[in-house]
């Protein structure tokens, strides 16, 4: 058997597999021309992806629409330049809009929440369509879910207070990813189950990189779906509780 020759020209080959800056030459000590205005639009597009403006109400009309039940929450982060410098803030429910979850408590035994986080842009792209891929899968899987909150300035760990309150067994967070140079509008979703104040990333299940070039809506809703059903049998997410759906999705393909 005879060892492929190797190619040519092996970075233009790696180039083609991947969005990263392979093999970028250089013109004396810097960057080609070409590469270093293709690197400025980048870093521009993710700087402008974590500065666009969340269309909340555009968001809730296309939920409602798919026919959930949709209430809408902010953050204690006031505006986007605290929520930048300020973390914690962006963790923690305003009071308003705790008193007025408090009100829909034990509402359902699942909440999704959908937060604008590093990249409201994806948000505004991406979570409705995600959503509308998504429910099917967890109907199919005999889950029951109604409400959606749409929370504003959040952060990964709103969702836990956000679960808390409504008495939910268990959040599934879509939100912002913080942008990348090869992708601005990114987004990702946290599963936590038993959700509460003060929990830590390790007890979360995280589905990323779901945008145009990444993982498709189809493929995000089947791992969502696959950890939620597991998260629930098992009680447990987290680094406890490992993503097997690729298994899943073998074994469901028909063969020939």
């Amino acid at each position: 058997m005879k060892t492929p020759a190797p190619p040519s020209r092996p970075l233009e080959a790696l180039r083609e597999l991947t969005p990263a800056r392979v093999g970028l030459g250089r013109s004396g000590a810097s960057l080609p021309t070409d590469a270093l205005l293709a690197f400025t639009l980048d870093h521009a597009r993710a700087r402008d992806a974590v500065h666009t403006a969340f269309d909340a109400p555009h968001l809730v009309a296309e939920l409602t629409g798919l026919g959930l039940r949709v209430s809408e929450v902010s953050s204690q982060a006031s505006n986007r330049r605290d929520y930048l410098r300020r973390p914690d803030l962006g963790r923690m429910l305003d009071p308003d809009s705790r008193r007025a979850l408090e009100k829909r408590s034990g509402a359902s035994e699942i909440v999704i929440v959908i937060g604008d986080g590093l990249s409201p842009a994806a948000v505004n792209v991406h979570a409705a369509e995600l959503v509308r891929h998504l429910v099917p899968r967890l109907t199919e899987a005999g889950i029951p879910f109604g409400d959606v909150v749409v929370a504003s300035g959040a952060r990964v760990a709103l969702g836990d207070e956000i679960g808390a309150v409504l008495g939910a067994r268990m959040v599934v967070m879509l939100i912002g990813e913080r942008p990348g140079l090869s992708a601005p509008d990114s987004l990702g979703a946290y599963l936590t189950f038993a959700p509460r104040i003060g929990l830590t990333d390790e007890r979360r299940n995280c589905v990323s990189n779901i945008h145009g070039a990444g993982l498709s809506y189809d493929e995000a809703a089947f791992k969502i779906a696959w950890l939620v059903r597991e998260a629930i049998v098992r009680q447990i997410t987290g680094v406890a509780l490992k993503d097997e759906s690729g298994t899943a999705l073998i074994a469901a393909k028909p063969r020939d």
